[in-house]
């Protein structure tokens, strides 16, 4: 947690061999990168099998490493994504119809499997459950979802138009209860792009299940003689299930309210402004806050386009949240709500007009949860702010800082809460956020069904603050900085590199070659290693390199913090910086370069160039 200083001496098992470097002294100077011994060989060797034949049958083994690789490189950590149209300069289209077809079937597979093993028993009739948002690429790849799951054997049912946590809550409301679901989106990327996300009744699926399921697929998709996606032998079974999710919300909201005066429209009274940017989250103006008396004039973007007309659906997108700020202050709005493509993330407004996304979402929704169970531990990603955890200290929670990456913070909260420590909350920057009481499932909408709870219940109680006063002592950070390295090599070898980039990085902070710059920890919850390796008897699998780094001098003490993340979506580095004194960030970052980037030699295989920039002038631009 946040507020230990105890590292506990684990090291990461399998990465990379610890270098020792000469001892410090004012002539001593790092080896050159290229001296330090790394077994980063990731990729396995390639087997190709020849077929004399002109033809090849289909249940012949023929594995073609660059077939498999189209497959392989569309996984993005637990997700799938990818270029669905060829509208997207100097990208080809990938995401097609016989790889989504590959990957369907191969996930389908994957559940039959699953619930054979944990019954025992062969299974028949699996049902599962397909919904989308509303790119523009949807129909005919939803075609392919429904080809692969029918080859696989299973029963397909299409929600249609829907958010991402209500395919989970397929998987679990009474009426449906489908064994597996699958989500076809890719959140706020632009319209070309699409993917899948993947859900069982245990949650969504991890980077590890999600490889599996993508190296069967290849295999597939490689072996077989035609890409043609199967044309559907029967349609799916067509159903309703977003008014029952929608009924589901409304329900919790008139419930946990208990409005003395109308329990059944517990929003009588309130402005609340929606900006879906029209994605799917329309839903929640109509079918949630309009039927719980809701006043929802002024709301934006709320029909559905796959063309993303307005802005980017996206509650860190500036546009999406200016344009919800000037709504609700034109309006005079108590509320202003901004979702993204999928529903599973979101931001807000308050009344004043003040946004309410990143680290102040994480301080909201952590006042809330608190009150409502003190101490309980709340975990993030470690790109969150020094201040952030003195609030949460300071509320008598615990902060323990985590890997980047929605579903790391909230496996972490899971296996916390497995271990018997005490876990309500998990939280990204970016906006994801689950709690243990919604069965640790990011859902933008419930997260907003908690603050509008929050909201009423302060308006009832005789205040007139508006939900923004709960965080009105929350610090913020005097300089934030996020830069990028994109890695000079092949794609195919990006991966090792940024790896090999990145360990190297750790080992210099270890052995101390930039003076005050420690890894940090949070060895309470188990935690080391800059905030990446688990040190406990069950540590999680790593799908993405990264260490946070604590900075500290002696006129300051500890002033900030830098954090290296290898990037799962593109072929770079991404570096994040905050410090609390004038000119810290700077600072960092001449250090990074000259006393890392330039020492090691790691300037050879990545492209510093924006990190000079802000080195020499204090800005990007």
């Amino acid at each position: 947690m946040a507020s230990s200083t105890s590292t506990l001496p684990i090291h990461l098992q399998g990465n990379v061999r610890k270098t020792s470097f000469p001892p410090s002294s004012s002539a001593a100077r790092p080896f050159h990168a290229t001296h330090l011994n790394f077994s980063l060989s990731l990729r396995l060797a390639k087997v190709i099998c020849a077929n004399s034949s002109s033809t090849v049958k289909y249940n012949e083994v023929v594995v073609v490493d660059e077939e498999m690789d189209k497959i392989r490189r569309l996984q993005n950590g637990s997700d799938v994504r990818g270029v669905a149209l060829e509208r997207e300069k100097g990208r080809t289209v990938d995401l097609t119809p016989p790889a989504v077809e590959a990957i369907a079937e191969s996930f389908g597979e994957w559940v039959i499997n699953g619930l054979e093993k944990e019954r025992g028993v062969a299974v028949e009739d699996v049902r599962v459950s397909l919904g989308r948002d509303p790119r523009i690429s949807g129909a005919s790849l939803s075609v392919a979802v429904f080809a692969g799951l029918s080859r696989a054997g299973c029963l397909v049912f299409d929600i249609g138009l829907a958010t991402t946590p209500a395919c989970f809550m397929t998987t679990l409301l009474p009426a449906f209860a489908y064994d597996a679901s699958i989500m076809m989106t890719a959140s706020h990327l632009p319209f070309t792009r699409n993917g899948l996300k993947f859900f069982t009744k245990k949650g969504g699926l991890t980077s590890p299940e999600v490889e599996e399921i993508c190296d069967k697929a290849a295999r597939k998709y490689a072996n077989r003689v035609t890409k043609a996606s199967t044309m559907l032998t029967s349609p799916p079974t067509r159903v309703d299930f977003m008014s029952s999710y929608a009924k589901h919300l409304r329900d919790i909201i008139k419930e946990r309210v208990n409005h003395p005066l109308h329990y059944d429209t517990p929003l009588q009274g309130f402005q609340i402004i929606v900006n879906a940017g029209n994605g799917s989250g329309g839903f929640f103006t109509w079918d949630v806050l309009d039927k719980l008396g809701a006043d929802t004039f002024g709301s934006l973007h709320l029909n559905p386009d796959g063309m993303f007309p307005n802005h980017i659906p996206n509650p860190e997108d500036k546009t999406a949240m200016s344009l919800t700020r000037a709504a609700v202050l034109e309006n005079s709005a108590d509320l202003g709500i901004v979702f993204d493509t999928d529903v599973d993330r979101s931001g807000i407004v308050d009344n004043k007009g003040n946004p309410i996304n990143g680290d102040k979402l994480i301080a909201l929704m952590s006042a809330i949860v608190l009150r409502e169970h003190p101490g309980t531990n709340i975990v993030t990603d470690a790109r969150t702010s020094m201040a952030l955890s003195k609030f949460v200290i300071e509320r008598g929670g615990h902060h323990c800082l985590y890997r980047v990456g929605y579903r790391n913070v909230i496996d972490k909260g899971v296996q916390l809460n497995r271990d018997g420590v005490e876990t309500h909350l998990m939280m990204e920057t970016s906006g994801h956020g689950a709690l243990k009481e919604n069965h640790f499932l990011d859902d933008g909408a419930y997260m907003v069904v908690k603050i509008i709870i929050e909201m009423v219940r302060m308006k009832l109680a005789g205040s007139d603050e508006g939900i923004g006063s709960l965080i009105k002592d929350l610090e913020e950070p005097l300089e934030s900085i996020d830069l990028r390295m994109n890695i000079i090599s092949e794609p195919r070898h990006a991966k090792a590199k940024a790896v090999e980039a990145i360990e190297t990085f750790r080992i210099y902070i270890e052995d101390g070659w930039l003076k005050g710059w420690e890894l940090d920890s949070c060895g309470d919850c188990w935690v080391s290693e800059g905030c990446l390796a688990d040190s406990n008897d069950t540590p999680a699998s790593i799908d993405a390199h990264m260490y946070r780094v604590k900075v500290s001098d002696e006129q300051h003490g500890e002033h900030g913090w830098v954090h290296l993340r290898q990037s799962i979506h593109n072929p770079n580095i991404a570096v994040n910086m905050q410090s609390i004194v004038p000119g810290g960030c700077q600072s960092m970052t001449r250090v990074l370069r000259d006393k890392f980037l330039v020492a090691s030699g790691m300037d050879r295989i990545l492209d510093i160039s924006q990190i000079d920039k802000f080195a020499k002038n204090g800005r990007i631009g």
